[in-house]
């Protein structure tokens, strides 16, 4: 994997350390995240976040453990890291960091005062919701170690405040039971049971959402490192509270021998595409119901368009076939009026969007495509067949096929947004993008070739979906391009304002990146032209992939920032995607244009802001400041698939 680390200048200066943020994942949903300086910026970051029933209902248990040394002469000196709403940083133990790194993926501080070396690992058990946090002198000694447990229980999008009730403690052997959901282990435990008030997240304050709240200080742990060696650690885990995880120490060697063997089996070409593998991991959850995908860290759940979209880098490119089968059976069963459902991060289960049925399509034929698993398509064939059906015949939210010239049309009820480009402002859906919008056409045009050629290794008639393919490609070809030089983001959309007798549709040619798709897609109902690929980079690209609207539009978005408003409104109107990248990509390269320096910018990315991963967004102009979820999974899939061509 590539080296990810930083010496004393970041990890001592808030502006770089507590900008780089780690992850580690447990495999259901659950993590422990925090920066680089140790201190925690975000509501979400903690050492013990616990998924619930589904990925998105988790709560956070234990905050912190903040280290302070008593060294030979009586001194004490405390290494953790907290911002008071006073603006105070007290402690301001980063300023003793000497080194951040990861490690086989886990995150690896040392700190050093004086002669004295410490340094700290954690590692999640995977498979239950458990972190291991293992202390160890590296050099000088003897010292006294204190592990100062601070606490709470709630949503993870949220606060507790000291005018509540206090966490119930219950004391047990080594340590205590927090609110009966989560236990802390380790030696010498002291309770104590009082509250640190007005914590302050300065990434929350940023995004425009309340930013302060109080955390529970349950007690302290505490052991001798008297030699080079010695190790003090703490366990805390979640589930059933009376099966204790293996020791610290191990617990973290499992994790790295695991991580290790994930990269070994993907078989990568190069250390790039060997952290981007492990990176992809963390997405892999398993549920009630089977695997799923976690659309981002630290506030998304699994959502079935990032799901598909994310499908073929996050499981064919990593040797993960078998659990991507299961994920497609699982997701087949939901379809219904032939959409597929759509889990959102509430716990409702919706059928809300117009694309990721498509991409489910696709994703099917890329598994059958790439691994030979005719068994799979016969048993879905029946399923897939009735995705057709459903859209000829018409279905929920006025998704239908026009029959004037086979293109799939959607929207025209208020306040729905069916496409990626989804975000609403109190209500009001930012892009509607209302009538036939190219990339959905697109992969209507794909799904159907797809779906023939599956239907064809079955041994079945696949005469009217190839007719179905040909007429909708056809019209794609003749509806789409636009005297402006590239294509319409959307051809039939409702005027928003016409003159009596005026047309009441109109064709939107905004630059957008959503065209790629109609060259890059593996049926895709466009051959490219490199002169046409040339003024769509032009307009888009930048180093961490293409914008979502060209800065020459007058409803452009410099920067991604703000309270949510502003963030929503900005969403889709220039911020930098960059899953983007990946269609971007395949088009280039199918027009016969070089890619090799198309990705350097997102390489050098790993080590900027999710730690060996990818965000889900950028600013729009330079920068391209990195902002939403640090670690994205359609980002890293898409940034992999690209690097793998099959």
């Amino acid at each position: 994997m590539i080296e990810i680390g930083f010496g004393p200048q970041v990890c001592g200066e808030l502006a770089g350390g507590a900008t780089r943020e780690w992850l580690v994942t447990d495999g259901l949903g659950g993590y422990a995240m925090g920066t680089v300086s140790g201190l925690r910026t975000r509501r979400y970051h903690g050492l013990l976040v616990v998924a619930g029933e589904t990925p998105a209902s988790r709560r956070v248990g234990l905050v912190s453990l903040d280290p302070a040394v008593t060294l030979p002469s009586g001194a004490r000196v405390r290494l953790g890291a907290h911002e008071w709403s006073s603006g105070v940083v007290d402690p301001r133990g980063f300023e003793l960091l000497e080194r951040f790194e990861l490690v086989d993926g886990l995150p690896r501080w040392r700190w050093r005062i004086g002669d004295v070396v410490i340094e700290r690992e954690l590692a999640m058990t995977h498979g239950r919701p458990g972190v291991a946090v293992v202390h160890r002198l590296v050099a000088g000694g003897p010292v006294r170690l204190e592990l100062s447990a601070a606490c709470t229980w709630r949503d993870t999008h949220g606060e507790r405040r000291a005018d509540g009730p206090a966490p119930r403690m219950e004391p047990v052997d080594g340590g205590a039971v927090v609110e009966g959901s989560f236990r802390l282990a380790g030696p010498d435990w002291t309770p104590e049971g009082q509250w640190w008030l007005g914590v302050h997240h300065r990434e929350e304050a940023a995004r425009g959402l309340h930013p302060e709240e109080d955390l529970w200080y349950a007690g302290r742990f505490a052991g001798a490192l008297d030699r080079p060696g010695d190790t003090v650690s703490v366990l805390a885990w979640a589930g059933d509270l009376a099966d204790e995880p293996p020791p610290a120490t191990e617990v973290v060697a499992a994790a790295r021998r695991r991580h290790r063997a994930v990269v070994a089996a993907a078989k990568p070409a190069d250390p790039v595409e060997a952290t981007l593998t492990l990176a992809a991991d963390a997405f892999v959850v398993r549920t009630g119901t089977g695997p799923d995908v976690v659309a981002g860290y630290p506030w998304f759940g699994a959502w079935s368009r990032d799901t598909m979209t994310s499908y073929e880098g996050l499981f064919l490119c990593t040797g993960r076939a078998d659990e991507g089968r299961a994920l497609l059976r699982s997701y087949a069963a939901t379809l219904s009026e032939g959409m597929l459902s759509n889990t959102a991060d509430t716990g409702r289960v919706e059928y809300n969007t117009v694309d990721a049925t498509l991409w489910f399509l696709h994703a099917v034929s890329r598994h059958v495509t790439l691994t030979g698993d005719t068994d799979l398509a016969d048993e879905l064939l029946p399923a897939l067949h009735g995705v057709v059906e459903a859209h000829l015949a018409g279905t929920r939210y006025g998704i239908a096929v026009d029959p004037a010239d086979g293109l799939l049309t959607q929207g025209g009820i208020p306040g729905t947004a069916l496409t990626w480009m989804d975000a609403r402002v109190y209500g009001v859906p930012v892009t509607p993008r209302t009538g036939k919008p190219v990339e959905v056409n697109a992969l209507w045009v794909n799904g159907l070739a797809g779906l023939a050629e599956l239907t064809e290794l079955a041994g079945r008639d696949a005469a009217e979906l190839w007719r179905l393919h040909a007429r909708a490609r056809e019209a794609f070809g003749k509806r789409f391009p636009s005297p402006a030089g590239w294509l319409h983001d959307v051809v039939d959309a409702p005027a928003p304002a016409y003159p009596l007798g005026g047309a009441a549709y109109h064709d939107d040619d905004l630059l957008r990146p959503n065209q790629l798709l109609a060259w890059s897609l593996p049926y895709a109902p466009l051959e490219p032209d490199p002169a046409v690929l040339r003024r769509v980079a032009a307009g888009l690209f930048t180093p961490l992939g293409p914008r979502s609207l060209s800065p020459d539009s007058p409803d452009f978005a410099a920067r991604h920032r703000g309270g949510p408003a502003e963030r929503d409104t900005a969403y889709h109107q220039g911020t930098v995607w960059p899953w983007l990248i990946g269609p971007f990509v395949d088009a280039y390269r199918k027009a016969g244009l070089a890619t090799d320096d198309l990705l350097v910018g997102l390489e050098g990315h790993l080590g900027d802001y999710g730690l060996g991963s990818v965000s889900e967004t950028a600013d729009g102009t330079p920068p391209h400041a990195a902002t939403g979820c640090p670690f994205q999974a359609w980002s890293v899939a898409e940034l992999l698939r690209v690097r793998r061509p099959r």
